[in-house]
């Protein structure tokens, strides 16, 4: 009687087992189970997302100054010893590992300039400047009208200028005000299609960064507001002293700034352009652009009649030793 007892004890425990908990139980069980998995879900989410929108340092999500993703060739179409043409130029840069370009341009390359645009494409490079004539002329509009055929945007029109230095504050003034319609007309045509107007130093009055800020300030009174700068190194060897000074004033408007390997009086001494590397006050000025904290595109030029890809090549090579340098990599 007793193993009898047991036996049907037994058998009701395994059928309850079979049965499982009671409706209310499981339904209880089930709605903590989705919760679970919905809560660890969108744990999960939120991590993958996080990481993805904040890369880790030292990856390249990460903004470097000197990276090459950073560089612009420039000087390389009328200075060119190969003398090459768009498609082959653009597979050029491609393969030194350039993503941006300022395209200078002499009038036997108007013909090309469609064909300048669609190589870049091909390859990956942005076009990130066009040097640009003095005034809105025929010229001009014809290049405006390119950039809007191939839809390019933000890209930089780089103005230059003359004049000798000014005798008095009201001449100043004069040549401050002339400057700015001048370059008002170029700036508005400009502001059409999504472009910036960078004035160039070249030299001369318009080429001392001062009364380019005073341009620039004299037309944000007028509300226009496209218009900043370039600055090249090559045309800066009487600003070494105050480069420093220079670049602070210059860091709210500066677009691009193109290096040049710089000795003092390199200009005087025949010595004007040079690869990076080979001035002696080359690793001090990258450490002072480094230290201002400004960020920007950087420019690399041929400028000579040699081959523009072995120039350039010098001046990566030298961008290379002098930054391991500044990161205490090397001698």
């Amino acid at each position: 009687m007793q193993n009898a007892n047991g036996a049907l004890r037994e058998r009701k425990e395994r059928h309850e087992r079979l049965k499982g908990p009671a409706p209310g139980r499981r339904r209880r069980k089930a709605a903590w189970g989705a919760l679970l998995r919905l809560w660890l879900g969108s744990g999960v989410l939120v991590l993958l997302l996080s990481c993805a929108a904040e890369p880790p340092p030292g990856r390249s999500g990460e903004y470097q100054l000197f990276a090459r993703t950073n560089l612009a060739a420039w000087c390389i179409v009328p200075f060119d010893a190969r003398a090459r043409g768009p498609e082959e130029r653009a597979a050029m840069l491609e393969r030194l590992g350039f993503k941006l370009f300022a395209y200078d341009y002499r009038a036997q390359h108007i013909p090309t300039f469609d064909a300048e645009m669609e190589a870049l494409k091909r390859h990956g490079i942005r076009l990130l400047a066009w040097w640009f004539p003095w005034e809105l002329n025929d010229e001009a509009r014809l290049i405006l009208e390119v950039l809007q055929r191939h839809q390019l945007r933000d890209v930089q029109l780089w103005v230059s200028g003359g004049g000798q230095p000014t005798r008095d504050p009201a001449e100043q003034q004069a040549r401050v005000e002339a400057e700015a319609a001048r370059i008002r007309a170029i700036a508005l045509a400009a502001s059409r299609i999504s472009a910036q107007v960078a004035l160039y130093n070249h030299g001369a009055w318009f080429g001392e960064p001062e009364n380019q800020i005073a341009i620039i300030e004299h037309l944000r009174t007028q509300g226009v507001t496209n218009v900043g700068i370039v600055y090249n190194l090559h045309h800066g060897h009487d600003h070494l002293d105050r480069f420093p000074e220079l670049l602070q004033k210059m860091k709210p408007h500066l677009l691009a700034l193109n290096l040049n390997g710089m000795t003092r009086d390199g200009e005087k001494r025949g010595r004007k352009i040079i690869p990076l590397g080979q001035g002696d006050l080359d690793l001090k000025l990258l450490r002072i652009i480094r230290d201002s904290g400004w960020r920007g595109p950087l420019g690399l030029l041929n400028h000579t009649d040699e081959d523009a890809q072995t120039r350039l090549q010098d001046n990566l090579s030298g961008l290379d030793q002098l930054v391991a340098q500044l990161e205490g990599r090397g001698k």
